[in-house]
């Protein structure tokens, strides 16, 4: 059966951070636990500084980012420097996912998610895949949680 597509639009920035945030919050304990105060944030596009920095041209190439003191490197001297954070962007995630079309919207932000916070926190990439595999709710279902 094929679904009535119609009436249907894509996730607004709000809802698009409802469902970053069910993604988090689906993320095993563990995991969640050495985020710390991490802050999520949702926005449109990565700035030009940012892909400047990176050497990206096409902001539509930058799904997500980490900014944060590596927790390898903390040390009890340093100064705060703020929150860790990690960016997601909104439109070239819905990019993404409209031309994959193989996973739901909620598993492409999980797996965001979980690469953007493991590469931080030197994981290997099975590392990653363990905890994107774990038993958990599905992040597109705000009522799962």
């Amino acid at each position: 059966m094929t679904e009535d597509w119609s009436n249907r639009t894509a996730p607004d920035i709000d809802e698009f951070r409802r469902l970053s945030l069910a993604a988090f919050d689906a993320l095993p304990h563990e995991f969640r636990a050495v985020c710390g105060d991490l802050v999520i944030r949702v926005e449109e596009f990565a700035d030009d500084a940012i892909l400047d920095q990176m050497g990206i041209e096409n902001g539509y190439e930058l799904t997500g980012l980490y900014e944060g003191v590596d927790i390898t490197r903390r040390s009890i001297d340093d100064i705060a420097n703020g929150p860790d954070c990690v960016f997601l962007y909104r439109l070239p995630l819905l990019a993404e996912w409209a031309e994959n079309g193989e996973i739901s919207l909620g598993e492409l932000v999980r797996h965001v998610l979980v690469h953007e916070i493991g590469h931080h926190f030197g994981l290997s990439d099975e590392d990653m895949s363990a905890i994107e595999n774990s038993d958990i709710e599905n992040p597109d279902n705000e009522n799962s949680r």
